[in-house]
């Protein structure tokens, strides 16, 4: 196998640590992995300055990223509370791996970035995936995915920012030998396996779709005409008895990525938080831009829906796909797990019963990175899924 992962919920961190390292030995039969990811919750902080380190030195693994997690995901299972290590890693013939880590610093001209990674040359091979996990108190994740779509158009983009910290500085990253407290890690690959990208966002649309009629920037006056406090009291009276018991716990708003379809279903969807309302404009604010003539759609998220989108998205895969995914890495919202689904270990356990056994680990983030219709976001209330081949 170039793939094997593990992950252990022993409190004392050096036995999780021969733990994990063990298996993961036995796992590549004695091979150096080219690149491995690492993430560990809160309950062993006090190690996070030596954990890359260590990790280095028992796997000699040449490359290292990985950040802290509020809940921490290992094979078919996410540990939501308590000691949590879980580590992957893969063996990558062919592949080329770039790391980089981005820095951010805020100036009167904008946000300022370094250590941005880069195309070479026009002859190189394009990306087959980029991988980053961020600080989410020092870091614009909206920069780095702007700078990732000019730099290499069409690479997907996939992780999410580090969480489970109560303050800003409580958080980590990882990478290489370090424990890094501010802004972006990551890795850049070539070559090496295809990797292939699933994001499930667990909302289904409600009611009818409007066109953008004004609008600034993530603040939208106007929907077909009308405000969008005036359609959404059209809307909820119209909508089945759950539907507006969901809608009055949490309602969104999806952007439709591709105007030039005939007809908007699940899926065809940028799904965005409402972030808040002005009941004297009647105006509504999303956590995304949103153009003028843009088509948008309210929608609503609950446990059955988040589950079927993921079963269908999983199932779509594979039916696409002759060859079965070797491995995956999942990036799930903080608010999925138990606070969503009546039973725990959700999103690893689909992807294990839909794609597995795999080598899987993963953590529950504080935004989840990943394309929707060929286009890199930040998501809330999503999993994003990395399949390796």
């Amino acid at each position: 196998m170039t793939f094997a992962a593990s992950h252990s919920t022993q409190a004392d961190f050096q036995a999780a640590l021969d733990s994990v390292a063990g298996e993961i030995e036995r796992g590549l039969d004695g091979q150096t992995p080219d690149l491995s990811f690492v993430f560990v919750s809160h309950a062993h902080a006090e190690h996070f300055g030596d954990l890359a380190r260590a990790v280095r030195e028992r796997t000699g693994s040449r490359h290292i990223i990985g950040c802290t997690g509020e809940t921490i995901v290992g094979g078919g299972e996410e540990v939501e509370s308590g000691p949590a290590l879980s580590l992957w890693s893969a063996v990558l013939p062919g592949g080329e791996i770039e790391p980089f880590h981005v820095r951010f610093q805020q100036t009167p001209d904008g946000i300022a970035c370094s250590g941005l990674p880069a195309t070479r040359d026009g002859s190189e091979d394009p990306p087959r995936a980029i991988f980053s996990l961020g600080e989410p108190y020092s870091s614009a994740p909206d920069v780095l995915l702007e700078h990732m779509g000019e730099e290499f158009p069409g690479a997907p983009v996939m992780g999410g920012m580090a969480s489970g910290a109560a303050a800003a500085g409580e958080n980590r990253l990882f990478a290489g030998d370090e424990a890094i407290e501010d802004g972006i890690v990551g890795v850049v690959l070539r070559g090496g396996p295809v990797i292939r990208s699933i994001v499930s966002q667990g909302c289904r649309p409600v009611g009818t779709h409007y066109v953008v009629t004004k609008a600034d920037r993530n603040i939208i006056h106007e929907l077909g005409g009308a405000s969008p406090l005036e359609r959404l009291n059209e809307l909820l009276p119209a909508l089945p008895e759950r539907d507006q018991q969901l809608a009055r716990r949490g309602l969104h708003l999806g952007l439709v990525m591709n105007e030039y379809q005939a007809t908007f279903e699940r899926g065809d969807f940028l799904i965005s938080n409402l972030l808040g309302a002005d009941r004297e404009q009647g105006a509504i604010a999303i956590g995304h831009l949103v153009r003028v003539g843009q088509t948008v759609q309210f929608h609503v998220r609950d446990a059955q829906t988040a589950d079927e989108d993921l079963r269908e998205l999983l199932e779509a895969d594979t039916k696409g796909h002759a060859q079965k995914p070797q491995a995956a890495l999942l990036f799930s919202c903080n608010g999925r797990g138990t606070r969503l689904f009546p039973q725990p270990h959700h999103d690893a356990s689909t992807v294990q019963e839909q794609c597995g056994p795999i080598p899987l680990a993963g953590f529950f983030a504080q935004g989840e990175l990943g394309p929707v219709a060929g286009k890199n976001h930040i998501h809330g209330y999503t999993a994003s899924i990395a399949l390796f081949e």
